[in-house]
Parts: structure tokens; C-alpha cells; sequence
């Protein structure tokens, strides 16, 4: 690993670490982690893990279908909160600090691997769908939800970037986890195949201005670009732009609310012959 790459996942600790991720992803991204659940069709019983797990949108799910859940992420104030989540639902996880690059389990460990808006921030895609199918047992499924590039969301992160420092060399744009050729891609070679359907879920705010202002001062990548860009004088203009990005994005007739399409990747590894 490079220093840049180290200097990089530091960053991105503290940046989840800032803000109120679990008060996001309850007023908007709970059904994301429904779908891919459903989607999995897990038996009671089997061994899950959920991988970038956050707040547990998909392991507190998995463990409410009956699964052993293991949710592994690399914030550990973002566990914090999944364990309080957790103990509200009333069902029991093992939760671990962790690398989406380095997962620290055996190989063929579990019987399905979720990541619900998680493995797309981790910056090496080709390691990170490695350690995917690394852990997952033959005949065993893989199932991922992540922003498109062309979404909402996804053109959210694209609005951002010109303003923020350029990631390191090897780092990828999260957003390209929501195209089905990069994801074929990724795990071509390493024994699981894909299907793949496109969702949406809706962000919705009293108005476009509204909403940046909540996500700013609640989503960790918006609060951390504006604490950096306020010093220098440049927070206004992104802002701005990004204001400009929900209301042409506003679908509603009053007030703000914008669909935000993701895809959901649901995969089979191979069984071994």
C-alpha cells in the first residue's frame, strides 16, 4: 500500500466519523439495505457478512431474516452506531473494524457477502472485489447496491469533485461500482457471475437549498468539504453548485425531493468441482 493510499483511508476514517451518517441514511437510504436483503434471498441461519456495513443498513436487516451477521467497516464510530441500532431491532451482530481491502476473515467464510453503499469508497476496486469472492463460499452469493454515476448521487459526487483535492494514483471513483461493465469487470477471472437491476430511492428536503444545508451539516463527505473549503474562502461556490444540481434534479411540485438511481449487483460464485 502506498503512503497516498494510507493518508487516503485515514481521511476517509475521519471523514465517516464526522456528521450524523446514521441520521442520513435512516431519513433516506433504509430501503437500499431492504432490497439487497430481499434480494439475497438468505436462509435462516447461514453466515453474512456485510461489508463498509456503516450503520448496519443491510446487516441489521440479514440478522432480522435470521442470518449470523458479521458487519465489518472501518470507522469505528460508525459501528458505534450500528450497535446501538442493532440492540433497538433486537437482534445480535458481530461487529469488526476493518479493511474492505484486508478482510480479516478466512477464505470461503461466508455464505453471502452484502455492501450496501459501502465497498464503493474503499479506493482499490480490483482488491476489493479480490477479498469479496475471497470470502465468500463456493455456490455462496454476492450482493451489492451502489450509486450509478448517472444518478442523483452519483452526479452529486461529480458536482464536488472540481472543488476538492484529486485522489491519489490507484484510487477509483466510488461511482463506477454503479456500472454493470465495471463490476463484470472487476470480478472477471475469479468465479462469479452477475446480474444486475437498476432501483431508486428519493431524497426529499423542504427545499434544494435545504437539503444541502442538512447534508452538510450531517453527511461526512459534504461536512468535511465545506469545513475545508470555508477556510479558504470557497465553500459559496460549491454550494451554489450544488444547489443548482437539486433543482434540476426536483421532481417535486412543492418543496424538494429527487429519485436517485442505484444498481444492485447480485452475484453467484461458482461452486468448486
Amino acid at each position: 500500500m502506498t503512503l497516498e493510499i494510507q493518508e487516503l483511508k485515514a481521511k476517509h476514517r475521519a471523514t465517516w466519523a464526522s456528521g450524523d451518517y446514521a441520521a442520513v441514511a435512516d431519513a433516506f437510504v433504509l430501503a437500499i439495505g431492504e432490497t439487497a436483503v430481499a434480494k439475497a434471498r438468505l436462509e435462516r441461519g447461514i453466515e453474512v457478512l456485510d461489508v463498509g456495513t456503516g450503520s448496519g443498513n443491510a446487516a441489521i436487516p440479514a440478522a432480522l431474516a435470521g442470518a449470523r451477521v458479521t458487519g465489518l467497516d472501518l470507522v469505528r464510530e460508525l459501528l458505534d452506531g450500528g450497535r446501538e441500532r442493532a440492540s433497538e431491532a433486537g437482534v445480535e451482530i458481530e461487529w469488526v473494524e476493518g479493511d474492505a481491502e484486508a478482510l480479516p476473515f478466512a477464505d470461503e467464510r461466508f455464505d453471502t457477502v452484502l455492501s450496501v453503499l459501502g465497498v464503493q469508497f474503499a479506493p482499490r476496486h480490483e482488491l476489493t472485489a479480490r477479498e469479496l469472492a475471497r470470502v465468500t463460499r463456493p455456490g455462496g452469493s454476492i450482493v451489492l447496491g451502489n450509486w450509478t454515476p448517472e444518478g442523483f448521487i452519483g452526479q452529486f459526487f461529480k458536482t464536488m469533485a472540481p472543488h476538492l483535492p484529486k485522489p491519489p494514483e490507484g484510487a477509483s471513483p466510488p461511482p463506477l461500482w454503479g456500472r454493470e461493465d465495471h463490476v463484470r469487470a472487476l470480478f472477471a477471472g475469479i468465479g462469479v457471475e452477475f446480474d444486475f437491476e437498476a432501483h431508486s430511492v428519493d431524497f426529499g428536503c423542504a427545499s434544494p437549498a435545504s437539503f444541502i444545508d442538512y447534508m452538510a451539516d450531517h453527511y461526512g463527505p459534504l461536512l468535511k468539504a465545506r469545513d475545508l473549503l470555508a477556510k479558504q474562502g470557497r465553500w459559496s461556490a460549491l454550494r451554489s453548485d450544488l444547489v443548482a444540481l437539486c433543482e434540476r434534479s426536483n421532481v417535486a411540485t412543492e418543496g424538494f425531493r429527487a429519485p436517485s438511481e442505484y444498481l444492485l449487483a447480485i452475484g453467484h460464485k461458482s461452486a468448486r468441482r
